[in-house]
């Protein structure tokens, strides 16, 4: 079963993630919509953007969520 937007529980879980890694989050960007693949990037403005995979179970992608932003951090 895919996923079609994310929910409130789950921007609360992510912010969790980036709230450990120490990350402020006026300055991550989390769009209510996935898309597959999901995405972990930095924006031209300097935000980390973090895209929910639709396809993946959210719980298996929510694990490897720091692992992404730590490359993404790194590029």
């Amino acid at each position: 079963m895919s996923l079609h937007a994310v929910s409130f529980q789950q921007i609360s879980r992510i912010l969790d993630v980036t709230d450990t890694l120490g990350l402020n989050r006026e300055w991550v960007e989390i769009p209510l919509s996935p898309e597959c693949p999901g995405i972990v990037r930095k924006l031209p403005n300097g935000k980390l953007e973090i895209v929910v995979d639709t396809e993946q179970p959210f719980d298996a992608w929510l694990g490897t969520l720091e692992q992404q932003i730590r490359r993404a951090q790194a590029a």
